[in-house]
């Protein structure tokens, strides 16, 4: 079981609210130069398609600032300034009518100019992400502790707060990342026992896949599973696009969320007389393919000894044998079918399923 959720301010992002008791967000950042317009837009499509939340954009020079006009007002989901070292910048996306701000304490380095963004997104109702990275961490903090220690991410994040609830301004989230996970998963238990503000949970720089979706699960996972974290984002070294289904896969395997495909198959082993990997492969394919947005949880199960069991746990799903198999829908076993019609059955059914939830969306399970 879960431990209760960390009570925390909201804070609101367009529509999207992050703390309280709204769900756990799921976050992203678009990989295009931000000043082509076409290329961001789509790209946020992509992320929307896969299950996004929220989408952050970089805004490295003038031309970005400026295309963030036809970003925020296209969008579909609330789009954020990612604000480093010109506080100008931040002030342009804030008149482009972003819905959310990013700035990095290590980067803005005069509180002045933080002062100064933080009663213009006070005026226009905009929330600030204080976004402390290792890698970015001021100086004078690095000579007091020696290293970008869990304590040191936590008092540059606090000290930024305090400039900003000076200027009365309170709608802020905060994130103390790192690309260790332990030192992350402690900046962040420090941080939550110091401040009521929602936290954006990430492993920085986690890297590439399987190793990135590795980091991110066990750091962003063991905090969700003690009740801390509000919003997420796997940073990966990919396609943002696998970034929110390893996100969401993460909150799905917590319970957290409950939407679209959640495929369990066996490892395999000597008893498995199907390939186990190639057919799960192809299911998984099909089923992408299809994008079913209700939850729906189906099982691949690579013999009819413990197949059959294991796969009425699922919604849906097949105990394979050799050449045939018994075809599993919501605990019963419904059909024998031959191994070539493995696949399309559980599309079909898969498609069945969908229908009725999208219909009836009472009958959906609730874990």
């Amino acid at each position: 079981m879960l431990a209760t959720r960390r009570t925390t301010r909201q804070v609101r992002v367009g529509d999207v609210t992050i703390g309280g008791d709204a769900p756990i967000r799921v976050q992203s950042m678009t990989t295009t130069k931000t000043a082509d317009v076409n290329a961001t837009l789509q790209q946020i499509a992509s992320l929307v398609a896969t299950g996004v939340d929220i989408v952050r954009v970089a805004v490295p020079h003038w031309e970005d600032a400026e295309a963030l006009t036809a970003i925020a007002a296209k969008s579909t989901v609330p789009v954020i300034a990612d604000i480093h070292f010109q506080w100008k910048y931040a002030m342009a996306a804030l008149e482009a009518g972003i819905q959310g701000l990013r700035i990095n304490p290590g980067n803005i380095k005069y509180q002045d100019k933080v002062r100064i963004i933080a009663r213009e997104a006070k005026a226009r109702g905009v929330p600030i992400r204080i976004g402390v990275n290792a890698g970015s961490l001021e100086r004078d903090l690095l000579d007091k502790y020696g290293a970008p220690t869990p304590e040191a991410l936590v008092e540059s994040a606090l000290n930024e707060a305090r400039i900003l609830e000076d200027e009365d301004f309170f709608d802020i989230k905060i994130s103390v990342k790192h690309s260790n996970p332990l030192t992350m998963i402690r900046a962040y238990r420090q941080l939550a026992e110091k401040c009521d503000y929602p936290l954006h949970l990430g492993v920085t720089e986690a890297g590439p896949m399987p190793m990135g979706g590795i980091k991110s699960a066990v750091g962003i996972g063991a905090l969700l599973a003690e009740g801390i974290g509000d919003t997420i984002r796997v940073s990966l070294t990919d396609d943002p696009v696998e970034e929110v289904k390893v996100g969401t896969w993460i909150l799905q395997s917590l319970g957290l969320r409950r939407r679209g495909l959640d495929l369990v198959a066996c490892p395999s082993c000597g008893r498995a007389e199907v390939d186990v990997l190639g057919l799960t492969k192809q299911v998984n394919e099909a089923l992408e393919r299809e994008g079913l947005k209700v939850p729906i949880r189906v099982a691949v199960m690579g013999c009819v000894v413990n197949g059959p069991g294991e796969a009425r746990e699922a919604d849906l799903g097949i105990a394979a044998g050799k050449g045939q198999g018994f075809l599993i829908v919501k605990g019963e076993v419904k059909d024998k079918i031959p191994e070539d019609r493995f696949v399309s059955r559980l599309i079909e059914e898969a498609k069945k399923i969908a229908a009725e939830r999208e219909a009836h969306p009472e009958l959906t399970p609730i874990e």
